[in-house]
């Protein structure tokens, strides 16, 4: 019978891993700071999590960067074929021997429907936004399931620091009083 941790019958996932965890530490060599600092068996060794993730981060952003790079240079040059399809007279493009290629009434269709599909796209946001808001009668502009009260602090005579108090909301009896005051 072998003396690896496989060979062990264990219930707990916690005891496999410990039994691992053993295996490894023996069987790997000090490195050498370890040796110089003291650190334990248990010490971390390796890169800080935020390390890897400002890596990983910086590592993405210039993929990101060069990728829209990229795409910015095709849009570019994408326009400027439609440009000069669009400007260039018909018997010229036969002169060059073009002569498959869509109608003109594209190079004014296109564009026509871009404008109308944005100012469609706009207006919908926005009255799925109204359809979504309540009424300004309802209460619930004004309470929810997370309207808080503000927590009345006492303060300390003796100098003592008060802690900040938690975030809370106003009423609006307050709100009105501090705007208004006392208007008669």
């Amino acid at each position: 019978m072998e003396d690896s941790p496989s060979s062990f019958t264990v219930s707990s996932p916690r005891r496999t891993l410990s039994l691992l965890k053993r295996e490894r530490r023996a069987a790997a060599w000090p490195l050498p700071d370890q040796e110089r600092k003291g650190a334990g068996a248990g010490a971390p060794v390796g890169p800080k999590p935020s390390e890897v993730y400002g890596f990983v981060g910086a590592i993405s952003t210039v993929i990101a960067t060069g990728e829209l790079i990229k795409m910015k240079q095709r849009i570019v040059q994408i326009l400027i074929r439609f440009l000069v399809w669009a400007y260039t007279p018909e018997p010229w493009l036969h002169a060059l021997g073009i002569t498959y290629y869509p109608s003109k009434f594209w190079a004014l269709a296109v564009p026509a429907y871009a404008i109308v599909a944005n100012i469609l796209a706009m207006a919908f946001y926005l009255g799925l936004n109204f359809a979504s808001t309540p009424p300004p009668t309802s209460f619930a502009t004004l309470f929810d399931e997370h309207t808080r009260e503000p927590s009345a602090l006492v303060a300390s005579e003796d100098g003592v620091e008060k802690p900040i108090e938690p975030i809370s909301d106003l009423s609006i009896a307050e709100v009105n009083d501090l705007m208004f005051g006392n208007i008669s």
